[in-house]
């Protein structure tokens, strides 16, 4: 688990190094290059690719996508920490979908940690001139659009292999950042940004592979906090690679937003897949 946190935080590193190249181009390369290692895998598998349960599937990658796009987009704007902790919110609002979609039960004292988690996003947003109501806005469509991919994948379980579930999120990526891509195309003009592009997709896969071992060889409760982890190295990699700097109080709201996500893992009455960064998610 350790191994997967650092693979995702290093590649957002990369992706915001890109920040001269659209997020949706982004997106396009990092499923492009998933995709493939994924028809490896199904070849592996000897499994149908397509697929049983195409609406799900399809509408699984679509959140999936516009989540890592919205995210992507958050990452190129906003101090990385405090765009990785805003993503941190998508357990809270997986488990808000689930309430409504699948008439699921919240206990009482998750209300509290919940309360305890946005108001370290309010704290952020009030104390941080850095961060630009649209870029926050960004990040909690991310948040919710992952909320609704990691529901979806819950509906699909058994039902679909889940490399067959990781393969349609890919290929609706590359779909829909093709389009993106024909008409606002940015060449990469060095071998370092063909470098980033390709390490998005690979770091991605190499995170996963290692969070998929985890999760079999030990309960989800035992490993899934250490996906949070990735806030440390956010905040190491934000301060010394890209030079950011956070205020006292931003730094307390990153607290709060990590300990109420926390406390609401630890007590909640789900252990599932949804505190699992899904890139991503996903990813």
């Amino acid at each position: 688990m350790l191994l997967a946190t650092l693979a995702f935080s290093i590649m957002n590193v990369f992706v915001k190094m890109l920040s001269r190249i659209p997020a949706m181009e982004i997106v396009f390369f990092r499923c492009l290059v998933s995709a493939a290692i994924c028809f490896v895998g199904i070849g592996r598998a000897r499994v149908d690719w397509k697929g049983n349960n195409n609406v799900l599937l399809i509408a699984r990658g679509a959140s999936g996508t516009l989540a890592l796009f919205m995210f992507f987009i958050t990452m190129q704007h906003l101090p990385l920490a405090t765009a990785v902790t805003i993503a941190y919110l998508s357990p809270i609002f997986t488990t808000l979908i689930g309430v409504v979609a699948l008439g699921e039960h919240v206990r009482p004292k998750q209300w509290l940690f919940y309360a305890t988690a946005f108001a370290g996003v309010l704290m952020i947003k009030g104390f941080d001139s850095s961060v630009p109501l649209l870029y926050l806005f960004t990040g909690l469509v991310a948040a919710v659009g992952s909320g609704v991919a990691y529901n979806l994948v819950r509906r699909l379980k058994e039902r679909e292999h889940p490399i067959v579930v990781v393969l349609h999120f890919q290929l609706v990526g590359v779909g829909a950042g093709f389009i993106f891509t024909v008409f606002n195309w940015v060449k990469p003009v060095s071998a370092w940004e063909w470098f980033c592009l390709l390490m998005c997709g690979l770091l991605t896969q190499f995170g996963q592979t290692c969070l998929t071992k985890s999760l079999q060889a030990e309960r989800i409760a035992h490993v899934s906090i250490l996906n949070y982890t990735g806030m440390i190295y956010a905040l190491i990699f934000g301060v010394f690679i890209f030079g950011e700097h956070y205020p006292a109080q931003t730094i307390l709201g990153i607290v709060l937003v990590v300990l109420g996500v926390v406390l609401s893992v630890i007590f909640g009455q789900r252990k599932p897949l949804e505190v699992i960064d899904e890139s991503e998610l996903a990813e």
